[in-house]
């Protein structure tokens, strides 16, 4: 790798080309992997490339006129100072907020760029463009506020925030609740059954773990395994997978531990406490993101609640 100041006027120039055409795609890709679920915001980041691509042709015209017609091919990997960017490509499904986040770094970058490679420049030209690329790029954060205001009216934006929150529900929210529920309710029945018959916390926590990570596994795998997501929108499978696996493994392990405790009575009464905090919670995104009735979240998860609770005591007792 070079060092940015070891580089030519020409290099400099060849340099900002080629990041411009890299900017100039990825804003095309936002765009594309943007347009199905929010339109609105794509025709935005269409905007922002058409930007990038009139800068290239500045740099081109001014190269040709003092250089010629060749461009040596120097990326911004071949040089040092640059932040690595994780391909567009690998970021699926495209999230908004993921998306704004990164467009808001490029522009930093770019202009970062042309600041402190005007400062270098010789040649009076070259100087007066780079610093005009700079303070584009400076204003390009306007510019990018006009197009939002542009295409991005207020129903517009709450249509789009709206899908976004779907989006979220469906990809993050779903999964991660259908594990805590599984793991927090199903694995009821086998540690308390193994506490009741045993009478002893060691054997319950035992009982109750590998319950925890079996149901995790199983739980994991099934989600992954349901659909791979082109046609529901729900997004990566094995994404989904683990974040239900984990949730579940979570869930059972969660009025697993205080069986860590050696007294049988006081690590019982820190077992129900642990299951009323996880029924809570699960009644609480229930109404939270599935936009279910407190009330009614509360009876449906309490009850399922305490019929595997019952079940629990009933085969230990016996």
């Amino acid at each position: 790798m070079r060092n940015f100041d070891s580089l030519s006027e020409r290099e400099i120039l060849a340099l900002a080309i080629s990041l411009e055409e890299e900017d100039e795609r990825v804003y095309a890709d936002y765009a594309e992997g943007l347009r199905q679920d929010f339109p609105a915001s794509a025709a935005v980041f269409d905007g922002m490339r058409g930007e990038e691509s009139g800068h290239r042709r500045r740099l081109l015209e001014l190269y040709r006129q003092r250089f010629g017609e060749h461009i040596p091919l120097i990326r911004r990997q071949d040089v040092k100072g640059f932040v690595s960017r994780k391909p567009v490509w690998l970021i699926r499904p495209l999230g908004l907020d993921v998306v704004r986040n990164q467009a808001s770094a490029l522009e930093v970058e770019s202009r970062r760029f042309y600041e402190r490679a005007a400062s270098r420049a010789q040649d009076v030209g070259v100087r007066q463009l780079l610093d005009d690329l700079a303070q584009e790029e400076r204003s390009h954060e306007n510019r990018a506020d006009e197009l939002g205001q542009q295409k991005l009216g207020p129903d517009v934006k709450r249509e789009e925030d709206e899908a976004n929150r779907r989006l979220f529900v469906l990809q993050i929210v779903q999964p991660g609740l259908a594990g805590l529920m599984d793991g927090s309710v199903s694995t009821l029945a086998p540690v308390f059954a193994a506490a009741f018959a045993t009478r002893n916390t060691s054997d319950a926590f035992r009982v109750g773990l590998a319950a925890s990570i079996g149901a995790g596994i199983s739980m994991g795998f099934a989600e992954a395994l349901s659909d791979d997501g082109s046609l529901t929108g729900r997004g990566r499978p094995w994404l989904r997978g683990l974040i239900c696996g984990m949730m579940t493994a979570l869930g059972g392990v969660g009025h697993t531990l205080p069986f860590l405790i050696p007294d049988f009575r006081v690590a019982m009464t820190a077992a129900f406490v642990v299951v009323a905090i996880e029924l809570g919670i699960i009644t609480w995104v229930r109404h939270r993101y599935m936009e279910t009735p407190t009330l009614s979240a509360a009876l449906q998860v309490g009850l399922g609640g305490v019929l595997v609770f019952i079940t629990g005591v009933l085969i230990g007792s016996s």
